[in-house]
C-alpha cells in the first residue's frame, strides 16, 4: 500500500475540514433533536425534573441580579436626565432599556453560565463515564432522555425567568424612583409601559426562547460529545458557557435588528 493511499484524503485543508465537520455534526444534532421530539413515548417525569432544576433553583439567582440590575441603572440613569431637567422620563427609559434589552439579556448570560455549564458537565461524566452507552443497553433512548427533555425545559423556563427578571428589575427601579422622586406606585407603572408596545413584549418572548434554546442544545451537544476523560468534561461545561453567550449575542443582534425594521415599516 503507497503513501497516497495512506494519507488522509482533504476537501481544502485539516483545518478547515474540521471546521466543515463541526458544522456538519452539530446540523445532524440539532435535525435528530427535533426527529425525537415528535416521535413517543415523551420523558414527561425528567422533563418536569429539569423545569424544576432549570426554573425553581434559577430564581434566588435571578432575583438578586434583576433587582440589582434594576436599581443600579435607574441610579446610573438619573444624573443624564437631571442635566435636562427630564427626571419624569426616567420609567420610560427604564422600562424600555429592561424589558427590550437587559432583562432577556441579563437572564440568558446567567442560565448560560449556571445552566449550561450544569448541562455540558453534567452529559459530558455520563459520556466518559459510559452511563449513555448502559442507558441504550437498557432499552432506554439517551438522546430522547437527555437531549430532548434538557433542551425543551431550557426552551420553556428561560422565557419565564426573563419575565420575571424583568418584574423584580422593574421593582427594584420604582423602589429608587420612589426613594428620590417620591413617586407613587400607579403613576410609576403608568409612566412606565406608555412607552412598551406589544412588538416589545412579543419581540422580548422570541428572544428568550431563541436564547433558552440555544442554551439547552449547545449544552446537550457539548456534553453529548466529550472526550478524553475528566479533562474532556471540563473542556465540555467551559465549552457549552462560551459558545451559548457567542450565539446569544448573536442572535440579540439578528433579533433587534428585525424587530427595529418591523417596528419602522
Amino acid at each position: 500500500m503507497n503513501k497516497g493511499q495512506n494519507e488522509k484524503k482533504q476537501l481544502f485543508s485539516t483545518k478547515i475540514d474540521n471546521i466543515l465537520i463541526s458544522v456538519y455534526n452539530a446540523y445532524q444534532f440539532v435535525a435528530q433533536f427535533f426527529r425525537e421530539l415528535f416521535k413517543g413515548p415523551f420523558e414527561w417525569r425528567e422533563f418536569i425534573l429539569q423545569c424544576y432544576r432549570i426554573g425553581y433553583l434559577s430564581l434566588p439567582l435571578i432575583t438578586l441580579t434583576g433587582f440589582i440590575t434594576g436599581v443600579v441603572f435607574t441610579k446610573q440613569s438619573r444624573p443624564s436626565l437631571s442635566e435636562f431637567g427630564a427626571t419624569s422620563w426616567l420609567p420610560s427609559l427604564v422600562s424600555i432599556a429592561i424589558i427590550r434589552a437587559l432583562a432577556p439579556l441579563v437572564t440568558a448570560l446567567i442560565s448560560a453560565g449556571r445552566i449550561g455549564s450544569s448541562i455540558g458537565a453534567e452529559l459530558g461524566s455520563m459520556k466518559v463515564t459510559e452511563q449513555i452507552d448502559a442507558m441504550e443497553v437498557s432499552a432506554i433512548n439517551p438522546f430522547k432522555y437527555l437531549v430532548v427533555t434538557r433542551t425543551l425545559a431550557t426552551t420553556l423556563m428561560i422565557p419565564i425567568l426573563t419575565f420575571y427578571c424583568g418584574f423584580v428589575s422593574m421593582m427594584g427601579a420604582f423602589l429608587n424612583v420612589y426613594q428620590n422622586e417620591n413617586t407613587s406606585f400607579p403613576l410609576f407603572i403608568e409612566k412606565a409601559f406608555e412607552s412598551i408596545s406589544f412588538l416589545d413584549i412579543n419581540t422580548t418572548l422570541v428572544k428568550a426562547v431563541f436564547y433558552g434554546f440555544t442554551i439547552g442544545i449547545v449544552g446537550t451537544y457539548k456534553g453529548f460529545n466529550t472526550s478524553q476523560g475528566t479533562e474532556g468534561v471540563g473542556r465540555a461545561a467551559n465549552s457549552a458557557v462560551v459558545t451559548s453567550m457567542f450565539y446569544i449575542f448573536i442572535e440579540e443582534i439578528l433579533i433587534v435588528q428585525i424587530a427595529n425594521w418591523i417596528r419602522f415599516m
